[in-house]
């Protein structure tokens, strides 16, 4: 064994890339073989560090915490801020935009430069930003800092460049948008306000100009104070007090009168008039009690009073509903002369705003619809029609219906999969939309030159599993599939599945999909499996159900006699299945009443049940409750729809099932699976004591998950487990701890909780599996069919299958598992596996050609499995037989040539981390390894030399909800959950990064501004137009003077470089950003030349007129004009 661990030792701290030595890198027996140099295996590898770069994409989802709305209703594009400082921007779809505050301040208040293509946003740290919306990734301009005063609301007149800010002192300060300076014009609360009042009024929370006189601006104070300050003549014109705090104010749009809610429901109309009391106040929600008081209500949050031509104004307001009617929805109340409907909400309203036909707020406003930001939704209300009814959304806003818990991400799929999933999935949509356009339509985006089939999977807590389309950096739900349909109801607070996890027995851990086969297969939390088949017809089927007995008893693995009478594990060696691993679910004998022995968690359905067109279950897999202790939860999967296998595994073992015989091959401990070959020096104990432990760590590791499994999923949304920084540190003195060598190679804060708290004298969890052509043995002269299998203390075993290859012979004979074949190690629990051939390409697994099960019987021809396979051997006469395995782990790469099992590369990935997430993935028409670490690295690897070409630290701090969902896919792209309702898709590839210009959206489109309306000579001349009002005469330097250089602090923009906020280490992240830069100056000088060509087009064009009207008027007298 010593001298085992010394070659093993030679090996991993060898050079990265270097040539490994004659030893066999951890064969059973650990004598040495000659071992190829890496000039035999003749790779030319193409990848340099040139390809790579790393930045974001597009994020999908609804906006996590969302704070702010705004609204540009010519360009017609939206604006949606949150509490972590990010803005989102949408228009029509393939148009969103995500941009991210640095400072991560909140966002309070958004303002469009309307129809300018900026927008300023109002952040909780007091800093006004202006962001430029006319490149395809906006930066911000310019930045402003407030030190002394703390900002409550903005307002920015329509095409004025002075935007009024007021603060919680009660004073309005005034910006200019083109300079983003102060202005020395400002409105100090003791001045607005009398001086005989002893109060201070509160801060600002409105502010607008009147519509008849933009000379004219209204402050609304939260005690109750209005006041309207002629900006001219630097006085107040009226001041109102009223004993109710106000929380916002809206115009007429004829300037004449406004309206107010308030803090107790109550909402007041004001005449300017007399503005000593309110003309009208009216409770539209306080009903008269028996004793003639009024109902307590509400405060009416907001309030928009909008005006129509055609029919009486409206009144929208959020709040104002009466306390006494506990569990009322929020909801938003939508009065429209007699009538008033009120539109319960699924959540709290955080903002709304109605949509009008004009921008200019002295016209009749004709409001079309209403936006409703809601704390977990956005919806949009149709006010053209009597009912009310809501816009269809064409954005995937509804990602965290119920919390994700896994996902999946698959580039480059069979190109007919996506169009017949949405058929499918088209008929389950709901009806009762607005036939109307969704209104939301600014910017421009067109189908990219760079597509290909993408979908995303997404895994749910209640069970449910959506597929999306993901093509072209869209993303749009296409099908979604209820796997709690599969099992009869729980009753409430009884039964199995009630003692475990409470709401969310069905919640999905792991998805396994085949595109090419449309197998599909989900790993549940009640450690149960689901394989799914696909059909375009609907069915009458009963689910086979499968009971397994995997439970590790240690009595049981130190006493050989009784480990062969136990129904949990064949034995060692055994080539056939046993015929009762076909009938596990018979109840243990001697087993004390009252202890829970061979039931499952869930009761499957027994009886035929009707299923619609689509993913149909064929088979349910679930593992046993043992002596009272719950199973343990399934760590990995992996199907082969060629081979007709499923094998998975947990802390306890492996079991392999056949899909298509349905029966049970294998189900043995994992270590049983090495026989005489286990590569550690356990400890054995006494089979009381170990009995104990065990029973202790299964019940330990469950009830920790599911006691806190409702507050995780359902609020934080994070893991389905979690580790502390004190476990990490325990974990790493362990692996440090010269006294267990064994240990250094089991350092893992792994993602299953499972694996989390294992007793590593005893338990060794299965984490990863891959069926595939491979050579079992040594002395293997052919490929077949084998199972690898990785666990958490870094070992890699090798199980040759023997796969009947008739049809028939396949339904009727069984498949054959013979005894383990090579072993070999890692430092660090395994990831993943992947195959290349000897000219380093990319072997897939061999498949099973889609064919529908339930489609009619045609006679002439008859249906026969239809499967591809990828030999290892098939492309390789001038290099020998053989192919490369990389196997990856939580420390290290290597690289080992097959059937030799000689390790020809290693390469340590961290000593301070340890990696989450590693896949094998096409790039550039080449492959890689692609890693993410738990410190936030993420690297790529070449292959089959394991040279370093990227190293990322993208982002500092990993959560468990990141660490979870984070996965890789071919293309150059991966994805991860950024929030419980977002997720955020990045891109390393240069290629990729380079043409993201050209696939993203164009939030601005020049669109000429609609005039105003004539409003008439006498109207004009009598009504104090508001044209004759200049700012600029006010508020600018000459007349107004500099404002004080200690209240606000100009910070300068970016410079406008769109995108890279990646810190790139080296020369390529500088190159990146100067291509970058270049792309950005090629862009603006393109369109300085359009607006040159237009202009030029345009001047043509009048003096082309000018001379048509001179020849035209040349001959004519003056009394003939």
């Amino acid at each position: 064994m010593k001298k085992f661990r010394k070659v093993l030792d030679g090996l991993t701290t060898s050079s990265p890339g270097g040539t490994i030595g004659s030893p066999s890198c951890g064969s059973a027996a650990g004598t040495p073989t000659a071992a190829p140099t890496p000039k035999e295996i003749d790779v030319q590898e193409t990848l340099v560090s040139e390809n790579f770069q790393l930045c974001k994409t597009v994020r999908h989802g609804f906006p996590y915490q969302p704070t702010a709305l705004a609204f540009d209703p010519v360009q017609k594009i939206l604006a949606i801020g949150s509490r972590s400082g990010g803005v989102r921007i949408l228009g029509r779809p393939g148009v969103d935009c995500y941009c991210q505050h640095e400072s991560g301040a909140a966002v309070l208040q958004l303002q469009f430069l309307i129809n300018e293509g900026a927008l300023v946003t109002a952040c909780a740290d007091d800093t006004l930003h202006l962001w430029n919306l006319r490149q395809r990734r906006p930066a911000v301009l310019h930045s402003l800092k407030f030190n002394r005063e703390r900002i409550t609301f903005c307002h920015l007149p329509f095409q004025s460049k002075w935007l009024y800010v007021g603060t919680e002192r009660g004073n309005t300060h005034i910006v200019n948008i083109e300079s983003f300076v102060l202005s020395g014009y400002v409105i100090m609360w003791n001045k607005a306000i009398e001086l005989s009042t002893k109060t201070h009024p509160g801060p600002v929370v409105h502010l607008s100009d009147s519509p008849k006189d933009e000379g004219k601006l209204l402050i609304g104070f939260e005690s109750g104070t209005i006041v309207q300050w002629d900006l001219r003549g630097k006085k107040a014109d009226f001041r109102i007090y009223y004993d109710e705090a106000i929380h916002s104010v809206s115009w007429h749009h004829e300037g004449k009168q406004f309206m107010c809610s308030h803090s107790d429901g109550s909402l007041t109309m004001w005449n300017l008039r007399n503005t000593t009391k309110p003309f009208q106040v009216t409770f539209p929600h306080g009903k008269i009690q028996k004793d003639g008081r009024k109902e307590s209500c509400k405060p009416i949050l907001k309030v928009e009073y909008k005006t129509s031509r055609n029919s009486e104004p409206f009144i929208i307001f959020s709040g104002g509903l009466s306390y006494d009617k506990a569990g009322r929805r929020p909801a938003l109340t939508i009065m429209h002369g007699k009538a008033i409907t009120v539109l319960e909400m699924d959540y709290p309203i955080v903002e709304f705003m109605a949509l009008c036909e004009t921008p200019y707020n002295n016209e009749v406003q004709e409001p079309y619809a209403v936006v409703v930001l809601l704390e977990k939704d956005l919806i949009v209300v149709d006010l053209t029609q009597s009912n009310f009814p809501v816009f269809e959304n064409p954005y995937p806003m509804d990602i965290h219906e119920s919390p994700v818990t896994c996902t999946a991400y698959f580039a480059e799929c069979p190109p007919d999969i996506i169009p017949i999933l949405y058929s499918i999935g088209a008929k389950h949509k709901k009806t009762g939309y607005s036939q109307k356009e969704w209104p939301v339509s600014g910017g421009t985006w067109t189908l990219g030159s760079h597509t290909y089939p993408e979908i995303i999977i997404t895994g749910h807590a209640d069970g449910s599993i959506k597929f999306w389309d993901a093509s072209a950096i869209t993303l749009q739900m296409l099908y979604k599939v209820k796997t709690s349909k599969v099992f009869e109801k729980p009753k409430p607070g009884e039964g199995r599945a009630a003692e475990l996890v409470e709401e969310d027995p069905f919640a999905i851990q792991m998805v396994s999909w085949c595109p090419q086969s449309r197998i599909f297969c989900v790993v549940g939390i009640s450690a149960h499996i689901i394989l799914y088949r696909f059909s375009k017809y609907d069915a009458n089927t009963q689910i086979v159900s499968l009971e397994v007995r995997l439970q590790c008893e240690s009595e049981d693995v130190i006493t050989p006699s009784e480990n062969e009478n136990n129904p949990c594990f064949s034995e060692p060696g055994s080539h056939s299945p046993q015929p009762h691993h076909q009938h596990p679910a018979s109840p243990g004998s001697g087993t004390p009443e009252g202890i829970k022995d061979s039931i499952p968690c869930l009761k499957v359905k027994d009886r035929m049940v009707r299923v619609p067109p689509g993913y149909q279950a064929e088979l349910v897999i679930q593992l046993l409750w043992v002596d009272g202790e719950p199973p343990q939860q399934i760590t990995s999967l992996d199907i082969n729809s060629a081979y007709g296998l499923l094998a998975f595994g947990n802390c306890n073992g492996l079991a392999v099932v056949d899909y298509l015989q349905k029966t049970i091959l294998l189900c043995m401990s994992t270590l049983d699976l090495y026989g005489a070959a286990d590569p550690y020096q356990r400890l054995t104990r006494s089979p009381r004591r170990n009995r104990q432990s065990t029973s202790e760590f299964c019940m330990r590791g469950l009830s920790n998950f599911y006691s806190d499994s409702k507050k995780r999923i359902r609020t934080s949304y994070q893991s389905l487990t979690e580790l502390s920084d004190n476990q990490q540190s325990i974990d790493m003195e362990r692996s440090k701890s010269p006294t267990s060598e064994s240990r250094e190679n089991s350092f893992s804060r792994s993602r299953s909780s499972s694996v989390s708290s294992i007793d590593r004298d005893t338990k060794e969890a299965i984490t990863t599996l891959q069926l595939g052509e491979s050579y079992g043995r040594k002395s293997d002269a052919v490929p077949t069919p084998c199972l690898w299998v990785g666990t958490s203390l870094g070992v890699v075993l090798l199980i040759p299958m023997s796969i009947p290859t008739d049809q028939e012979e396949r339904m009727e004979e069984p498949v054959t598992i013979g005894p383990s074949g090579a072993i070999l190690m890692l430092k660090g629990s395994v990831l993943r596996f992947g195959f290349l051939d000897c000219m380093g390409a990319l072997i897939q697994s061999p498949y099973e050609v889609w064919r529908d099960a339930n489609a009619p019987e045609d006679p002439d021809r008859p249906r026969k499995r239809k499967l591809v396979h990828f030999s290892p051997s098939s492309s390789q006469d001038t290099c020998g037989e053989g192919h490369l395995a990389v196997v990856c782990s939580e420390r290290q790469a290597k690289v080992f040539l097959m059937p030799s099992q000689s390790c020809l590369f290693v390469h340590n990935i961290t000593e301070s981390s340890f990696v989450l997430r590693a896949d094998v993935v096409s790039v550039c028409n080449s492959v890689c390894l692609a890693c993410f670490c738990a410190n936030g690295h993420v690297m790529t690897l070449s292959l089959p030399s394991l040279r370093p070409l990227m190293d990322i630290n993208y982002l500092p701090l990993t959560d468990m909800r990141i660490a979870r969902t984070f996965c890789f896919t071919n293309g150059g792209q991966a994805l991860y959950l950024s929030s419980p309702t977002e997720i955020q898709r990045i891109t390393y590839s240069q290629e990729m990064c380079d043409n993201l210009q050209e696939m993203l959206g164009e939030l601005f489109t020049p669109i000429e501004t609609p005039e105003a309306q004539n409003r008439g000579f006498l109207k004009g001349f009598f009504g104090g137009n508001a044209n004759t009002f200049d700012r600029e005469e006010l508020f600018g330097e000459a007349a107004a003077g500099k404002a004080s250089r200690s209240l606000a602090q100009h910070i300068p923009g970016q410079a406008g470089v769109e995108g890279m906020k990646v810190a790139a280490s080296g020369v390529v992240g500088d190159l990146a950003r100067a291509r970058i830069a270049l792309d950005e100056r090629g862009q603006r000088l393109g369109e300085l030349e359009e607006r040159t060509a237009l202009m030029m087009t345009s001047a043509e064009t009048f003096s082309k007129h000018a001379h048509e009207l001179m020849l035209k008027c040349k001959d004519k007298k003056w009394y003939q004009f």
